[in-house]
């Protein structure tokens, strides 16, 4: 997985490209978007998460943290409340659209190619981890999700498995999840003053519980210079009485290391 460098100009063209073939898919394509929302919350919980708000990262400036909170909660009302049917796709950007000035976006943190820079509308990424995150721990099926290509930062305070969030940029990077059950789902997302929340909630109540493990966990010196990390993730199915059912694999993770390994003394 050696870094490709491609120029500005390449770079643009593409995503001109790709923008436009997303934007035919959604014109033409048979997929059932989910878009209808519903003021009040289904009664039961699946699964809940939340992430901090503001963190303290090397090389990265706090004002860039708080125009993310901005961001957040221009983005988070986009997708708070809506209703995912038997049979319709959660789309992430379809639902969000494009991040603009004019819609109220600002600068804030963007990883680009492994380095950190300031765009419009950054900082969404973290709420695409979360709901990828979420959506692990549920019987909704996760049908489109882009690994992220590089880990930046280290591993201080990780409480998931390396590899268990999602990347996003509008629109081609997509986060798509299919209702394949027979109940209907909600998605709640809020801040407060301190975390990013969200909750995927059913008319019906749980039947099963997940946990999310990785195996084959690997740091290998690429032949270009510089370290790539791997993994598998899986998850063991519950059922609610705690019984084990089954494990299932979930997907392969690689990212060129954008730091210094501590690798153990052989």
């Amino acid at each position: 997985m050696k870094p490709i460098a491609r120029g500005r100009w390449r770079l643009a063209a593409g995503i001109v490209y790709y923008r436009g073939k997303r934007r035919i898919q959604w014109l033409v394509g048979r997929t059932r978007f989910a878009r209808q929302k519903k003021s009040e919350l289904l009664s039961h919980v699946h699964f809940s998460h939340q992430t901090i708000l503001l963190r303290r990262l090397q090389n990265v400036e706090m004002w860039m943290q708080h125009n993310k909170v901005i961001n957040l909660r221009l983005a988070t009302a986009r997708l708070d409340k809506v209703m995912l049917r038997p049979g319709e796709t959660f789309s992430y950007w379809k639902l969000i659209g494009k991040p603009t000035k004019g819609k109220g976006y600002v600068e804030g943190m963007l990883l680009s190619h492994g380095r950190v820079t300031a765009g419009i509308g950054g900082g969404l990424c973290q709420l695409s981890n979360l709901l990828y995150w979420m959506t692990l721990h549920t019987p909704l099926t996760v049908t489109e999700r882009h690994r992220h290509s590089y880990d930046v930062f280290p591993d201080a305070n990780r409480t998931q498995p390396f590899g268990s969030g999602a990347t996003c940029f509008y629109n081609y990077l997509d986060l798509q999840i299919e209702n394949r059950t027979k109940q209907t789902f909600q998605l709640h997302v809020y801040l407060t003053d301190t975390h990013l929340v969200g909750e995927w909630r059913s008319d019906m109540p749980p039947t099963r519980t997940y946990e999310i493990i990785e195996k084959e966990h690997a740091i290998t010196p690429s032949i270009w210079g510089g370290y790539e990390r791997s993994n598998q993730l899986y998850r063991n199915v519950y059922a609610q009485d705690g019984t084990w059912l089954e494990q299932e694999w979930l997907t392969e993770n690689r990212a060129y290391m954008m730091y210094e390994p501590l690798l153990p003394k052989g």
